[in-house]
């Protein structure tokens, strides 16, 4: 799954993936969408969809939804894709933003860090 999901797109994956499966009235039912258009919520879940995240069955005239990795993969590709968008315009510079924010959050992760590229470096490695 290499495709990118927008801010509703991530947010309504999370809350299918937090409930095992949802109908579009059910992602309503929750507080972080109460707000929101029957039509916006239907649609989106419908992108995740055809974006291959979700899979779906009839139920009624409505669909039921429930993800198709599990909530950690989740997770990790939406912390890889928002670290992808976030580096893409300027790497190297972004990427020193980084090492400094590690810096002075725990010196200990600037070492975990290292450690972690090594450790890639020698997978890649032919």
């Amino acid at each position: 799954m290499n495709t990118h999901l927008g801010r509703l797109e991530q947010q309504i994956l999370q809350i299918v993936c937090a409930r095992g499966n949802a109908t579009v009235r059910e992602v309503l039912s929750g507080k972080e969408m109460h707000r929101m258009a029957y039509s916006t919520v239907m649609t989106t879940l419908d992108r995740i969809y055809k974006k291959g995240f979700l899979d779906r069955t009839k139920e009624g005239r409505a669909f039921r939804y429930w993800a198709r990795c599990t909530s950690d993969e989740v997770i990790m590709f939406l912390a890889v894709s928002e670290i992808l968008h976030w580096i893409k315009p300027a790497p190297r510079l972004n990427l020193s933003y980084f090492v400094d924010a590690l810096a002075g959050q725990d010196e200990r992760l600037l070492d975990e860090l290292q450690t972690l590229v090594e450790k890639k470096r020698r997978e890649l490695k032919p």
